[in-house]
């Protein structure tokens, strides 16, 4: 079952290589980190912020780069956990037929925040328990 969740907390560390977000579920109490790497923290506080960029940073060329090919972005999904690192896909929407395009977590919740509303993010209930 997937769990809807959303953005709680980001976590930007000057002395530290590993920065941290912080998924919440929506209709519950249930929240935990993730590690992720600066650029891609950087790029999400930026879009949360709503920090003017001149020119696209990445995570916003890939959103131009669906929409320019017709591509629908429906959601984001943390759907694995191995030996401490979290898989996920991210869910697009292509002439009438879902693409899941592989993904690490941190670069498909940096993809979601470029939207407006930001796409939903989900994580698989098996996850939560072993988080939890």
């Amino acid at each position: 079952m997937l769990v809807s969740m959303e953005l709680h907390r980001i976590i930007i560390s000057d002395i530290r290589d590993q920065q941290v977000v912080y998924l919440r579920e929506i209709n519950g109490d249930r929240s935990f980190p993730i590690l992720i790497g600066l650029f891609e923290a950087t790029s999400i506080d930026r879009r949360v912020r709503q920090v003017a960029q001149p020119r696209p940073p990445t995570h916003a060329l890939m959103k131009g780069m669906l929409d320019e090919l017709g591509a629908h972005a429906q959601d984001v999904v943390i759907n694995n956990l191995i030996d401490h690192t979290y898989y996920a896909v991210i869910r697009v929407m292509k002439d009438g037929e879902i693409i899941e395009i592989d993904s690490r977590p941190s670069d498909a919740i940096a993809l979601a925040v470029q939207f407006t509303p930001a796409l939903p993010i989900f994580v698989d209930d098996s996850i939560l328990d072993q988080v939890a």
